[in-house]
């Protein structure tokens, strides 16, 4: 199969040949047929301090794809040749006291699809059956692809609960993005969008924001009195990983607020810890999807709600040929305001 490859430490990749995978007893085999480029990729392409610490090499990158089965293990239940899937990227041990206890995506022993394992930039995957996904029939190929981010965007926007609640959302990259059209969906008041990209501010709109604030020459009180809120919000989320963008929110949280971390901060950075104990407010750390709550959810959504579709659809901007995948990566890296989709059946 044809596959982008990192055979060593070191920055790059090359699409080259590589043997198929293989299908274990409770496995199955999926033919490849569209890629989401993430952050993710980008810092295995670099091969930068994460990269260096984080990846097991040789390794085939890409963990956000879409494809069909064409294969399955003779112990795998409800998955048949021929199924559209997805696949939740991190594989747990299944004998940890989270995994026992049913909080899988909380697993010490976590491997990830495309980090440690090889992953979805290829031809042909394989996964074990328990993390794979079955579409609805209606799921749009590029749409299926981005599951795995949308998944982060479904699991911060439902940590807490939204309805009638005013939502102040840090940063409008496209997770950003799809967190505001979730809590568009699912019944928040207000909900507002900070960024100091005119262009991703002007997509936030498109997603349902009611306002959004350029932070570099605007404040988010202002907003605030322009929309007539009376006390501070109920619910942030952070999606940034921006050192300002957690002060940012506590500012302009109400008290008892509660705030969903998705954002990763290059570094540290302090916090008025003062005001959290004051104003009694709630930090919770999100990291990747509730197995299987969150696939559930979004799955769920995205099949009853046209709108909600086209809104997440919005945020591909690049189709690509696999071939072309230089060009992908390229401008994923440049900042710009949407996800690009690799189509695997053009090489």
């Amino acid at each position: 199969m044809k596959a982008l490859h990192k055979p060593e430490p070191g920055p790059g990749l090359a699409l080259v040949d590589r043997p198929d995978p293989t299908c274990g007893p409770a496995e199955v085999v999926i033919r490849v047929l569209r890629t989401g480029i993430c952050g993710t990729d980008l810092h295995i392409l670099r091969w930068d301090d994460w990269a260096a610490g984080a990846v097991a090499t040789p390794l085939v990158p890409g963990h956000e794809f879409y494809g069909e089965v064409v294969e399955v293990g003779p112990l795998v239940h409800d998955i048949a040749v021929g199924d559209r899937v997805s696949g939740e990227g991190h594989i747990v041990c299944g004998t940890c006291r989270n995994c026992r206890a049913g909080r899988r995506q909380m697993c010490i022993r976590t491997v990830s699809v495309g980090v440690q394992r090889d992953g979805a930039f290829a031809e042909y995957l394989s996964l074990p059956a328990s993390n794979v996904w079955v579409h609805h029939p209606d799921v749009d190929p590029d749409l299926g692809a981005i599951f795995d981010p949308l998944g982060n965007a479904v699991h911060t926007a439902l940590a807490f609960p939204l309805v009638g609640e005013d939502v102040l959302v840090t940063g409008c990259g496209p997770i950003g993005l799809m967190a505001i059209a979730v809590a568009r969906h699912v019944g928040a008041r207000y909900v507002v969008g900070t960024d100091v990209s005119p262009a991703r501010l002007e997509l936030a709109k498109g997603m349902g924001a009611d306002a959004v604030v350029d932070v570099s020459s605007s404040s988010v009180g202002d907003v605030q009195r322009e929309l007539g809120m009376r006390e501070g919000f109920d619910v942030g989320f952070e999606m940034s990983g921006a050192p300002s963008a957690l002060p940012q929110l506590i500012d302009n949280m109400n008290h008892g607020g509660r705030i969903a971390m998705l954002g990763l901060p290059s570094a540290p950075f302090a916090i008025d810890w003062g005001k959290v104990v004051t104003h009694m407010l709630t930090l919770k750390g999100i990291y990747g999807r509730e197995m299987f709550e969150t696939w559930n959810a979004m799955g769920a959504m995205l099949q009853t709600s046209s709108t909600l579709r086209a809104a997440i659809g919005s945020v591909i901007s690049d189709r690509l040929p696999a071939r072309d995948w230089e060009r992908g990566f390229e401008i994923a890296a440049s900042a710009g305001v949407g996800k690009v989709v690799l189509d695997w059946t053009e090489l």
